[in-house]
């Protein structure tokens, strides 16, 4: 199980923090030996889509660490002040600059490891002119047969993409919800 100890000094007045179980608690908090403020470390949120084109879904080919190279479907990181649809709208334009309906919410993936839950929303593209962000070498169009599954960044991709096509193929969309260790 993923242990956050990564706060060493308050945030509100900069003094060095320990790690104990605060009173009417349950587990181990960064807490101010100063001015007694608790911080919580929470998971981050990674918000994307499946943008799919007739029977093709567009992936893009990652321009930064981690995974350089790799190909991923368009997401990132969830910022204040967003819900999580705006913020997988917001990823797509950023990463593959691709115009969206954004369909329902597909997949909550849970990795525990890195104190991450993803979660990917089924979408359609208005169009396929592309215009990838500076984190993306590349933004293309791929079937299934051609997905390059070998190559792919994330396992949360890989199994959000094999959960889009068992479901295309059965003719109904679910939200999958999964832990992926």
């Amino acid at each position: 199980m993923f242990k956050a100890r990564s706060i060493q000094h308050c945030r509100a007045c900069g003094h060095a923090v320990e790690y104990r179980i605060p009173a009417d608690d349950n587990r181990e908090r960064a807490t101010c030996l100063n001015c007694g403020e608790i911080h919580y470390e929470n998971p981050i949120n990674v918000v994307g889509t499946v943008p799919v084109w007739g029977e093709q879904v567009l992936l893009c080919r990652r321009n930064i660490e981690p995974r350089y190279g790799l190909w991923t479907l368009p997401a990132g990181f969830l910022e204040i002040g967003e819900t999580t649809a705006e913020g997988a709208l917001r990823e797509t334009d950023e990463e593959a600059g691709a115009r969206i309906r954004l369909e329902g919410l597909f997949t909550v993936l849970n990795v525990v490891k890195v104190a991450q839950v993803h979660l990917f929303y089924r979408a359609t593209l208005v169009d396929t002119d592309f215009a990838p962000g500076p984190e993306t070498i590349e933004a293309r169009l791929f079937s299934e047969a051609e997905i390059p599954w070998d190559e792919l960044a994330f396992r949360t991709v890989r199994e959000t993409l094999r959960r889009y096509f068992d479901d295309r193929r059965r003719g109904q969309f679910d939200v999958h919800c999964a832990d992926i260790s």
